[in-house]
């Protein structure tokens, strides 16, 4: 059967799966083989239906309406029914050929029956099986163009009642649910093949509506509920398409399920169709977008439904107007309508639109910062490097963080005026140090270090203070030049860090290390760190993974 090998379940399952698979072998029951395929029962918590494929050479793939297996997983009663194959090898010739001649039997004795024994035979299995009276009930009803009856029968099938615990369908409980909605698909489309696509139209519609009530009372985790809803939006397009409705009406419709919650459903586009509506209907859509838009113009849904509307037909007046009647405080609307003016090449409007962003923001240190750089930008390419430096100066003088300095650097260098710049913007953050903000002295290390002025980086550090994260930088940038400084630093970092425990720490713990013995070598005293090494680690002992990285890194003592 396909080579199925213990080693391939293992493979298949991991060790945890096909360890729990072993204690369920017992529980395996209803074993069917057919082409390809294995079904049995594996009785777990419940009772789950599980199928193994088995294709050729390759490794064998499986299915389990257990919550472990929907998730996609090979899990334990999978590995169970394989292991009971496996264990039958040798009596699976006679298997599968004893299916094929019950399969050709059953064929044989359904073909020989009467009508009238045949159908005693259906109602009574309805009978006993109320899902299979129900999607019987549906293919009559579709075969007979019943509307009322097709209407009815798919509202039994789309009602989540069954199958939901405490009013919600869980996750375990979706793939049955899902399995009967979904034929409400096929009967939608079979009302449109035997010439009712009018009544097809309309159906599609109340199902759509139907579905999205349904969808706030099922964990829909797998997306199988949005496959339905993309089945039913292409049928309600076929239906659409066959029956030619008004297209007044079926604009209105459009802009009406654009708006409602049951879009993110069916993610029906409007612009999809545009060749059923023709020019009356567009028009009408358009207009309808409009009204909704100025009915709630911060609306999500009515600013999306009127920007894609004005793309399509090119109009970038109402994509502006839109986007302007609710304009974000931090300047990114403004963002948004000059990259749409550029597109269109209307650049001076374009950033004319950016600079009123920054200036119609209160606090320039919560502008967004894509506006900033969009308009330095625009003044670097277009021969204002002054008014670029401006910008970042204001910019960095509101935000004093490092990358606010790095933007003001590259700027004033372009305008070939750093040094007079960079020296206003240490001042400013000088001035936060010695007010006792904590956030002044330590942008001012990163700024320094980032500099490359170590030495400055170092005297600031010392007289307003530094993050360990700071420290340890500056010790391995000065360790090749003042190595006894670095020391300092490593050794109180190493103090703090020998108090700590877990991987983490202790490979910190190692790469400090490291740095403490190269100062020692420069500075001629490798006894020093010798026993300095001795004691940490008889301190230290009690930690095994870290005398392990220890040794690695040959951090060994006298």
């Amino acid at each position: 059967m396909g080579g199925l090998t213990e080693a391939k379940l293992r493979a298949l399952a991991g060790e945890r799966s096909f360890e729990r698979g072993l204690a369920y072998t017992d529980e395996v029951s209803g074993v069917e083989f057919g082409d390809g395929w294995i079904r049995a029962s594996v009785r777990g918590t419940e009772r789950y239906e599980v199928e193994l494929l088995l294709g050729g050479r390759g490794m064998p793939a499986g299915m389990c309406d257990c919550p472990y297996g929907q998730e996609g997983n090979f899990c334990k009663h999978l590995v169970a029914l394989g292991l009971t194959v496996i264990a039958q090898e040798a009596d699976l010739p006679r298997l599968r050929n004893a299916a094929r001649d019950r399969t050709r039997g059953l064929d044989a004795w359904l073909t020989g029956m009467s009508r009238d024994d045949l159908l005693a035979l259906v109602r009574e299995e309805m009978a006993e099986d109320r899902n299979l009276r129900k999607r019987l009930e549906l293919r009559a009803a579709s075969a007979r163009g019943d509307v009322a009856g097709i209407r009815s029968r798919i509202s039994e099938l789309l009602d989540s009642g069954p199958f939901a615990r405490y009013g919600y369908v869980e996750y375990a409980d979706v793939h049955a649910y899902a399995d009967q909605a979904a034929q409400a698909v096929d009967a939608i489309r079979s009302l449109t093949a035997s010439g009712q696509a009018a009544d097809s139209m309309a159906l599609a519609r109340e199902v759509i509506g139907m579905l999205a009530a349904a969808v706030d009372n099922v964990d829909d985790s797998d997306g199988r509920l949005g496959e339905i809803g993309a089945g039913l939006a292409d049928a309600h397009h076929e239906a659409c398409r066959a029956a030619g409705p008004d297209p007044e009406e079926l604009a209105r419709w459009l802009v009406a399920h654009a708006l409602d919650d049951a879009a993110d459903l069916t993610d029906i586009g409007p612009l999809d169709y545009e060749d059923l509506l023709g020019g009356q209907g567009m028009a009408a859509l358009r207009r309808y977008a409009v009204e909704a838009w100025q009915a709630n113009r911060t609306g999500w849904a009515e600013k999306h439904l009127m920007q894609r509307l004005a793309k399509s037909g090119r109009d970038i007046d109402t994509v502006i107007a839109v986007h302007a009647a609710d304009l974000a405080p931090n300047g990114h609307t403004h963002l948004l309508i000059a990259r749409e003016l550029d597109a269109a090449d209307r650049t001076a409007d374009a950033l004319e639109w950016a600079e009123r962003g920054i200036r119609e923001t209160e606090d320039l240190a919560t502008v967004d910062t894509a506006l900033i750089d969009h308009v330095a930008d625009r003044y670097t390419r277009t021969g204002r490097p002054a008014d670029a430096v401006t910008l970042r100066r204001d910019h960095f003088a509101a935000r004093r963080t490092l990358l606010a300095y790095q933007q003001l650097r590259a700027a004033a260098r372009a305008a070939a005026c750093w040094p007079t710049e960079r020296e206003k913007a240490l001042a400013l953050l000088r001035d936060d140090a010695e007010r006792a903000d904590p956030r002044g002295g330590r942008v001012l290390v990163d700024i320094l270090l980032d500099d490359g002025d170590i030495d400055a980086a170092w005297r600031v550090a010392g007289e307003y203070g530094a993050h360990d994260g700071q420290w340890r930088t500056l010790a391995d940038r000065l360790r090749p030049t003042r190595p006894a400084d670095a020391l300092a630093v490593y050794l109180r970092l190493v103090t703090r860090l020998t108090r700590e425990t877990g991987n983490r720490a202790y490979e910190q713990l190692v790469s400090l290390l490291l740095g403490v013995r190269d100062c020692h070598r420069r500075l001629g005293k490798p006894d020093d760190f010798t026993a300095y090494i001795t004691d940490l680690r008889a301190a230290q002992k009690r930690k095994r993974n870290l005398m392990r990285l220890l040794d690695d890194h040959g951090l060994s003592g006298s």
